[in-house]
């Protein structure tokens, strides 16, 4: 059997490389370099909201991280620190993620991709996290990480993975999870927020807020990702 083929969705948003400066679909190398570090074979999925028979040629799937989650989906008017809405990728990646969960694709979600998974389970966000009151730092300013520890519930899935109670990990967020919909919460920060969530019914459906592709964390991330292409495997 060939490596497992893992669907990572993309960016659309404007690059520039060589003479072209024009709107691209385009990610993190990190992510392509984590899933083939981890014994995987990636694939770049652009927004498509008309179906999500691409599923059905593919062995798991990535929501990676991103812009925010436009307040729309979850029924929400939108919080003035909002990010100008995605409006395609938001409708693809919601279709994806409840395809996947239909089929029971094994499914990773990072940072955005979790909250994605708690929108398309019928949950929503906390918009701005500053102004909800939570205390601890979980982002600085955009484009940056600050470090703080997650607990994970024993027995969790993501206690299995990584073989710890307690993980140190890089935060890059100003949102969070307000309802979890029908997801499980599994890993929380000292203030309080939500930074796992779990379908252990599933054969894998996690999320998390922080950031396991950042290539200085590889080594410590990469039962997370190995876990997801053990799954695909199967």
């Amino acid at each position: 059997m060939g490596r497992p083929v893992i669907g990572l969705s993309t960016y659309v948003e404007p690059a520039r490389w060589g003479a072209w400066e024009v709107p691209a679909a385009l990610l993190h190398e990190w992510y392509v370099d984590a899933v083939r570090d981890a014994g995987g074979r990636p694939v770049l999925l652009p927004p498509d909201s008309n179906d999500d028979d691409v599923l059905d040629r593919i062995d798991g799937l990535i929501l990676i991280g991103g812009a925010d989650v436009g307040p729309a989906n979850y029924g929400a008017e939108p919080h003035p620190t909002v990010d100008a809405p995605r409006v395609e990728r938001d409708a693809s990646e919601l279709l994806l993620c409840r395809g996947a969960r239909a089929r029971d694709l094994p499914l990773l979600g990072i940072c955005r991709g979790m909250q994605v998974m708690a929108i398309a389970q019928g949950g929503s966000l906390i918009q701005d996290l500053p102004d909800a009151g939570y205390g601890l730092v979980h982002r600085e300013v955009p484009g940056s990480f600050t470090e703080h520890d997650v607990r994970f519930a024993p027995g969790s899935r993501i206690a299995d993975i990584y073989g710890v109670p307690t993980l140190s990990t890089n935060s890059s967020h100003h949102q969070g999870i307000a309802d979890p919909g029908s997801l499980v919460p599994t890993g929380w920060t000292q203030d309080g927020l939500v930074e796992v969530l779990e379908a252990p019914e599933s054969r894998f459906a996690v999320g998390v807020q922080w950031h396991p592709e950042h290539p200085d964390r590889r080594i410590l991330e990469l039962p997370l990702f190995r876990a997801l292409i053990a799954a695909a495997s199967d």
